[in-house]
């Protein structure tokens, strides 16, 4: 047949997606949803919000796909090794050709899901208050009366048993059965603990042996736990082993890791109540002893005071406190004198210091440093006063006339006014004047005029011929 197909002109080529697809409708038709248990690994959490995972037992593994939309319903969080029951559809992933589940519904299973409840349960009550330490009730020292709820066939009674005639033999103690283990425990044990707290004893035992999560469920009920929470004698629970921890330890006033435990932290131990008796004797002694030293002492100080206050001993008291005063008297007088001897030198050592014939020569030292000052500012004063004469008469001599005239210049005035002349027509010809010399005078008569040119700034040619200014 094979061979026909591949000889045949009517072949069907499908592609791979066609393939896939027409695998996947056939997957989906044929098995449609199932519930499938086994264990989860490769857990994979994307950003986009879902889950992808392979569910394994034993002997093989499938892989899962667990989208965003289907975990509303999830009331607890996936993890690797985690034991589940899934709700799923058998489908196909085209893209890779691979075989898959797209899972609907998941379920913890076993411990994991009891674990959860305890979980539950446990974060409703702490939040009612059942776990408050403020509630808690201490235990009594040293209980009368003690009572043990819990199953009379067990291990745990006997541990209980053994401990309190090992410790207080003489401790009455009162079994309340229960049943601890099983579907109607919780309902049992509650009902027992009401029980134990309506009798009056001092102190109540909730015990039992070790065991599994499931063994130790009854200790989870929340009968039991609101029937502990309502107790009102102390109740300590002994449950399990030191690594269990129960709903009813954490309601329970003290917790103990073992039922013996438990009965240790409930009685009194007979030798530490011995020693404690031996203790108490050795105090009552000491106390006594104490007693007899303090009433000793009293009469030994009342017999001192009494002694100290006869008159002989008082007349002694007052003569060695006038020989005392006395003695202080005359070492005052001897410090008073020589203060005042001191005081005296002192005064006379000023006084010479402060004499006219020890002054006088200081002060002629100082009148002669006077002198010698003054008389040097004088003579700096005379020589600033030289030197600034000197360099004004430079400069008056740089300035003063007659140094013009001694360099060959004339200064000439017209008749008798003293004013000099600047310009020859302020003077007409046959004038007089006077020409002034760096010595002596010249008398002139001035014989012609020479006048400036019109916009020029030399002399014109003398007005007649032959005419010369006299100097």
């Amino acid at each position: 047949m094979q061979q026909d197909l591949l000889e045949s002109g009517n072949r069907r080529i499908y592609t791979v997606l066609e393939l896939n697809r027409e695998v996947r409708a056939s997957l989906e038709r044929r098995f449609a949803r199932v519930w499938l248990e086994g264990e989860i690994s490769n857990l994979s959490r994307p950003a986009s919000g879902h889950l992808y995972f392979s569910l394994k037992d034993r002997d093989a593994q499938v892989r899962c796909a667990f989208f965003r939309g289907a975990q509303r319903g999830l009331d607890f969080d996936l993890e690797d090794g985690q034991h589940v029951i899934v709700f799923a559809r058998v489908s196909l992933y085209e893209a890779r050709g691979e075989y898959q589940l797209i899972v609907e519904q998941a379920e913890e299973m076993g411990s994991g899901l009891l674990r959860r409840q305890f979980e539950q349960l446990k974060a409703r009550l702490h939040a009612e208050g059942l776990f408050n330490a403020d509630l808690k009730v201490v235990p009594p020292a040293r209980p009368a009366h003690l009572a043990v709820v819990t199953s009379p066939s067990g291990a745990a009674l006997r541990d209980v048993l053994r401990v309190v005639r090992r410790r207080a033999p003489w401790l009455r103690v009162t079994v309340v059965p229960s049943r601890v283990q099983g579907a109607e425990a919780g309902a049992e044990l509650a009902a027992a603990v009401a029980h134990a707290d309506a009798l009056g004893c001092d102190t109540v035992l909730l015990v039992r042996g070790g065991g599994s999560l499931e063994d130790l469920w009854a200790f989870n009920d929340e009968r039991l736990a609101r029937a502990i929470h309502a107790c009102r004698t102390p109740l300590i629970s002994g449950v399990g082993h030191e690594i269990d921890v129960t709903i009813a330890d954490l309601a329970a006033d003290l917790r103990a890791p073992t039922p013996s435990a438990a009965a240790e932290l409930a009685t009194p131990d007979a030798a530490e109540l011995a020693q404690a008796v031996r203790a108490l004797l050795a105090r009552l002694q000491g106390a006594e002893r104490n007693r007899r030293e303090r009433r000793s002492a009293h009469l030994d100080g009342l017999l001192h005071r009494l002694r100290s206050r006869h008159p002989v001993q008082r007349l002694e008291q007052h003569a060695q406190r006038r020989d005392e005063l006395e003695q202080r008297l005359v070492l005052a007088q001897q410090q008073r004198l020589a203060r005042d001897g001191a005081a005296v030198r002192n005064a006379n050592v000023r006084l010479q210091a402060q004499h006219p014939a020890r002054r006088l020569p200081l002060l002629n030292a100082q009148l002669a440093q006077l002198r010698e000052r003054l008389g040097n500012r004088a003579r700096e004063a005379l020589a600033r006063d030289e030197a600034r004469l000197g360099s004004a008469l430079r400069a008056l001599h740089a300035v003063s006339p007659l140094a013009t005239l001694a360099r060959g210049y004339a200064i000439v005035t017209a008749g008798d006014t003293a004013a000099p002349l600047t310009r020859a027509a302020d003077v007409a010809p046959g004038a007089r004047v006077e020409a002034r010399l760096a010595e002596g005078a010249l008398q002139c008569v001035v014989q012609s005029c020479t006048l400036p040119q019109p916009g020029t700034d030399a002399p014109a040619a003398p007005s007649e011929p032959g005419a010369r200014d006299q100097d």
